[in-house]
């Protein structure tokens, strides 16, 4: 039995219920949720992960109806794993592979454009907190990126466009250089600020993953 904070029984028995959650994936309506369900058992139940993706491989392989509404999903929720976790070696490559051959059979399609999109992720991707929030998974599903809003003392509040790799110390080092205090002696940081609490935001967290606890 896997431990964790939901009530999982066998790994065997998670690897078919993500098996029917995909299945269910191909006609829903609203897949974000879903979507987000799948990338939390991965999160609590790693051994999953290469799983999700050998199978979202298979389904984005001569699917029925390439470039229709059920095949996008698959390729999104693809696009939302790769920015979340990596794959092991062997299953890395075999992803690639896959991109590969994705984009060299459909250029200029969608599938081509998540198979870029998910190759550059794969690259910057180092393992996530928390998996993506609802709202990261519908820019996620877009290809584009969150718009963070930083409320700064005795400045207006600054909008910042972030992916899922943008850490804390990216976004501090962009806003010294809007403010103009590049030669500042000062030290800067992000702070995170609840009801409860405020406390500093580590330069190496990614933003993606403070927005999700806001969550």
């Amino acid at each position: 039995t896997a431990p964790g904070p939901h009530s999982y029984t066998t790994l065997r028995d998670e690897a078919v219920k993500l098996f029917n959650s995909l299945q269910q994936l191909e006609s829903e309506r609203d897949p974000v949720p879903l979507m987000q369900g799948v990338l939390q058992t991965c999160l609590d139940l790693p051994p999953l992960v290469d799983e999700i993706y050998c199978q979202l491989v298979k389904q984005t392989t001569e699917p029925p109806a390439p470039g229709g509404q059920g095949d996008l999903h698959y390729w999104q929720l693809l696009t939302c794993m790769s920015c979340t976790f990596l794959p092991s070696p062997p299953v890395l490559r075999f992803l690639r592979f896959h991109l590969d051959r994705t984009e060299n059979r459909f250029p200029a399609s969608e599938m081509a454009k998540y198979a870029c999109f998910i190759r550059e992720a794969l690259g910057k991707t180092k393992g996530r907190e928390c998996v993506p929030s609802l709202e990261e998974i519908l820019v996620l599903m877009q290809r584009q990126e969150m718009i963070c809003t930083v409320h700064c003392p005795g400045a207006p509040a600054c909008s910042v466009a972030i992916s899922s790799h943008t850490t804390a110390e990216e976004v501090a080092q962009e806003l010294v250089s809007r403010l103009g205090l590049s030669q500042s002696p000062n030290l800067f940081a992000l702070y995170e600020q609840s009801r409860r609490r405020e406390q500093p935001v580590g330069s190496a967290t990614l933003l993606a993953d403070v927005l999700t606890r806001f969550e």
